[in-house]
């Protein structure tokens, strides 16, 4: 996620609730184009909408390509807006979704129950990922660090740098089931809020693996462009990792000492954030959701009105619903697969 040009403040309203009323402030319409986020202000106090009821906001229903992975009927629900750009959802194991409004520095939390509430604020967080303990690691933008939330909201840092120099800014995170082991991503996104020097501090733009000692900090992966979004199999066997800057998908064989080996393309398609199912179907997104079987072959699209569809996770209390982080709103759409360990 690249954020420029948005408003100061930006409120948000939920709207999944069979009626629900709008906050009384000035809201807009985030447009992504070229790298560029611009904010196109809509004052509600003119409409008249201030106080009114609103309807849960759905979209048309599907109709099924073949792949069958989405609920019968199903349509993308637009569960609350407002936000400046969301990002990094992950379920507990509860099936409540953890997500970020990354310019505001807050994590909010959508439960089982429907309810939109705060979390707390954690370096600018951007990917996220719960580990086997159930502590949130957050890809902690502000002073490009990992770090590691209790549900107390206590904080300990990860990372903090590879070999003394700082990250250049890790943008997604995930955990392996097996051994507990971290890999993330570590592109380049210039922020305007950093106080650091805006250049690359690392000589390339790596995936990293932090080991179950979690002291042991190693590149896994030098040779992309761009690293962005990263997801791995359920068994701990298989990682992807999107290269967003060539457009490509990769997937790896994780090995026992969890270096990785024999890299292939998986897809000619480079994504924001991403996630797996219960058939092994992996979600890339950015023009909406895109989903691609085991093989690497698209089966299906899932278009989201927004300008930038930034991630995707499963959640609820079946983890049969699909959670779609996309500028400044929070989408869900029913689906005949689940997700796994939180994915």
């Amino acid at each position: 996620m690249q954020g420029q040009n948005v408003p100061p403040a930006a409120l948000f309203h939920v709207v999944r609730a069979r009626a629900c009323f709008l906050i009384p402030n000035s809201l807009g319409v985030c447009y992504y184009d070229g790298g560029l986020f611009t904010w196109e202000r809509v004052d509600m106090r003119k409409t008249g909408m201030i106080g009114m009821a609103m309807a849960a906001v759905l979209l048309p229903a599907y109709t099924q390509t073949g792949s069958g992975i989405i609920a019968a009927g199903a349509k993308v629900e637009k569960l609350a807006d407002g936000f400046k750009f969301t990002e990094g959802p992950i379920a507990d194991k509860n099936g409540n979704v953890y997500f970020t409004d990354q310019p505001n520095d807050k994590v909010l939390v959508w439960s089982v129950e429907g309810k939109l509430s705060a979390f707390g604020s954690f370096g600018r967080a951007n990917g996220m990922y719960f580990d086997r303990d159930g502590r949130l690691l957050t890809c902690s933008d502000m002073d490009n660090e990992l770090w590691s939330v209790g549900m107390d909201g206590s904080k300990t840092v990860l990372v903090a740098d590879y070999q003394g120099k700082k990250l250049n800014g890790p943008n997604d995170v995930w955990v392996n089931p097996k051994d507990g082991s971290i890999y993330f991503t570590d592109p380049l996104y210039k922020r305007p809020y950093w106080t650091r020097d805006p250049t690359r501090q690392q000589a390339g733009e790596y995936v990293f693996l932090l080991k179950p000692d979690r002291k042991t900090l190693v590149v896994v992966d030098a040779e992309q462009k761009q690293p962005n979004g990263i997801i791995g199999s359920p068994d701990g066997k298989l990682l992807y990792v999107s290269d967003i800057g060539d457009n490509k998908t990769y997937v790896y064989d994780i090995q026992p000492d969890g270096s990785l080996a024999n890299r292939k393309l998986f897809c000619a398609l480079g994504s924001d954030g991403m996630t797996i199912d219960s058939q092994g179907n992996i979600y890339l997104t950015g023009k909406g959701v895109t989903v691609f079987n085991a093989k690497g072959e698209q089966i299906e699209h899932i278009p989201i009105e927004a300008g930038w569809t930034a991630n995707v996770c499963f959640g609820g209390k079946d983890m049969k619903t699909l959670f779609i982080t996309a500028s400044q709103f929070l989408y869900a759409l029913r689906m005949n697969v689940s997700g796994v360990g939180g994915q």
